[in-house]
């Protein structure tokens, strides 16, 4: 029997509406469709402030309510501050706590001892990253075992990472759930023209500057040769970071480095105009810039890898290194038929495998699961399309 008001609380991201990243979008997403389905949602919300005087804050946003922590410390340390209040505070309110990520999973045996049932995202192989120092990926490491066997239920993105868990845990304790993108067919040029650009005129790069991104080799093999079109590389730059400063030395007069870009409008301007979108990422699941690129037609050039093979299909054309990212971009750029080709490819594969709606309910249907109720429970009922507000 369905329960009369079932809870969930969403931990893990720095809260909605969404302004920072992809965990935050879905987030976003899952909360509103949820609510409008029956559901009391939380959210946990993080306030960086310069003096703690209200811990806890909580407020309604379109039926939701958003759980306010408020944290006094700055960079990582704020984040597992976040983390532990957040579940301090979780462990005192009834429902299902779902969690996005697994960075903080030491804290999730509280929850655990206090009886709570957790559904974790484990998102992407956090310590193979080649950024983090030895420290670092030791405690990613730590934390991605921790979370396996912390929660009750596992949600892989990605096929690969679903093989990788099952190192874990037994793969009944695992479930595959992709990441969603609305289609996007049709945006204004105004953005576009704004930052000098002619639509269908440049490639474009929506990531964080990163190695395991490969920005840089991708720069470089742009700037190889001389180019009739512009590359647009979104994400911010430090002066402080040498491998940015290595991203602005590499690039030339067509490369254009806006920083980054928080306006949703914009970017999905960007996107839907750009003549192909270049996916560098080497380490984690299905990564929600590449399944939006998808969502809105884009020919795509990225790295070759499982990861990316998977997600992209027959919408991508792959590189190894920057000669072949380079003449991955040659063919971008002087074959038509090609783009239309991968285009549609795009499209095809968003509609099959990256809808909203099925990832929603595939979320839905596993917290029912930790409840006890059949998955009969969560089939479609007419509602309003997700992120409607």
């Amino acid at each position: 029997m369905r329960p009369e008001m079932p809870t969930i609380l969403i931990l893990g991201t720095r809260g909605i509406p969404a302004a920072h990243g992809g965990f935050e979008t879905f987030a976003e997403k899952l909360a509103l469709f949820l609510a409008g389905r029956g559901w009391k949602v939380g959210v946990y919300c993080q306030e960086e402030v310069e003096r703690v005087d209200q811990r806890v804050r909580v407020d309604t946003w379109n039926g939701i309510d958003l759980i306010h922590i408020q944290v006094a410390s700055k960079g990582p340390r704020a984040t597992l501050e976040f983390d532990w209040q957040c579940v301090l505070d979780a462990a005192r309110r009834p429902g299902i706590c779902l969690v996005l990520g697994y960075n903080g999973a030491i804290f999730l045996t509280w929850l655990r001892l206090m009886r709570r049932k957790i559904i974790t995202n484990m998102d992407g192989i956090e310590w193979r990253r080649p950024k983090w120092g030895v420290a670092a990926r030791a405690w990613f490491w730590l934390n991605e075992w921790i979370g396996a066997w912390a929660s009750h239920r596992l949600v892989a993105d990605h096929p690969v990472i679903a093989d990788h868990l099952a190192t874990r845990r037994p793969r009944s304790a695992i479930a595959t759930i992709t990441y969603g993108a609305d289609p996007v067919t049709s945006a204004p040029e105004t953005s576009v023209r704004a930052l000098g650009l002619e639509p269908g005129e440049y490639l474009i790069s929506i990531a964080r500057i990163e190695p395991d991104n490969n920005i840089l080799p991708m720069v470089e093999a742009f700037c190889s040769r001389k180019r009739d079109m512009k590359l647009v590389v979104l994400g911010t730059l430090s002066p402080d970071i040498p491998y940015h400063v290595a991203v602005r030395k590499a690039a030339n007069a067509s490369v254009v480095l806006p920083g980054a870009i928080y306006d949703q409008a914009t970017v999905k301007a960007l996107r839907f105009h750009a003549r192909a979108y270049l996916h560098g990422h080497t380490v984690g699941g299905t990564n929600p810039s590449l399944v939006e690129a998808l969502a809105a037609g884009n020919m795509v050039i990225a790295h070759d890898n499982p990861y990316n093979r998977w997600t992209a299909g027959a919408a991508a054309i792959f590189f190894t290194d920057r000669q072949s990212c380079a003449e991955r971009m040659r063919q971008a750029m002087e074959d038509d038929a090609l783009v239309r080709t991968c285009g549609a490819a795009a499209r095809a594969r968003a509609n099959e495998a990256f809808r909203w709606d099925d990832v929603l309910l595939a979320y839905e249907t596993e917290a029912y699961r930790l409840l006890g109720v059949s998955a009969a429970a969560a089939q479609p009922v007419d509602r309003p399309s997700p992120g409607a507000v």
